[in-house]
């Protein structure tokens, strides 16, 4: 009988990146809302991966200041932060800044098919809430932005835009019951990819900032309303 052939181990980062990459997603998708614990175990458990890789990956967002380290009582675990108005604020000024720059550095290398790609995330926007699959519209919003960004080829830019949405993207997920059912925002998506269709870099610049910019009043406003626990 023919031997097996040997085969090569998996390098140990792969699921320390792996861990890490999971709970970033999460994160920047807005699938962990504001203090939400985050178990090690069960995370562990949903990945099918030991505890170590994923105490590791926690660690690194710790350390990023996007999580908050839990309790002794859940075991090395965290907490998503629920960001304070101010906090809140501060970072969608970032992204307020940066992300209309990057939308506009993106135009030069928005092939068609690149923008039928975008188009694919907008229609899926909406068909997310339409069919009530909100966590679906959260993972196309995230495509939709990040494939126009992607584009831009600048990624120092882009690190500092991640940095950013994964600190925000959970305290945005308080504005789900109010705003994303009736597509308040959905206008600047369209008009958006209609200035990247057209070249239109001050129509791209525009509706980019005034998406982001609406949504820092409405979620500002609701934080300020809302007592701290």
């Amino acid at each position: 009988m023919k031997p097996l052939a040997r085969l090569l181990p998996l390098p140990r980062s792969t699921l320390w990146d792996g861990a890490y990459a999971s709970l970033r997603a999460a994160l920047m998708e807005g699938r962990l809302a504001p203090g939400q614990r985050i178990v090690l175990r069960d995370i562990a458990d949903q990945l099918g991966i030991s505890l170590t890789p994923v105490r590791d990956a926690v660690n690194r967002l710790i350390a990023e200041r996007v999580l908050e380290r839990g309790s002794v009582g859940q075991g090395g675990g965290a907490t998503v932060p629920l960001l304070d108005a101010d906090q809140f604020r501060q970072l969608m000024t970032v992204r307020s800044g940066l992300e209309p720059a990057a939308a506009v550095a993106a135009l030069p290398h928005a092939t068609p098919a690149a923008l039928d790609e975008i188009e694919q995330a907008l229609q899926a926007m909406k068909r997310g809430v339409d069919e009530h699959q909100l966590e679906r519209y959260l993972a196309e919003h995230h495509r939709f932005h990040f494939g126009i960004y992607a584009l831009c080829r600048m990624p120092i830019v882009l690190e500092v835009i991640e940095s950013a949405w994964l600190r925000c993207a959970p305290t945005l997920t308080l504005a789900l019951p109010e705003y994303i059912p009736g597509l308040r925002r959905y206008p600047f998506h369209i008009a958006a990819l209609q200035g990247l269709r057209d070249g239109d870099a001050a129509a791209v610049a525009q509706a980019i900032r005034a998406d982001i910019d609406s949504a820092r009043d409405d979620i500002c406003a609701l934080l300020e309303r809302s007592p701290r626990p």
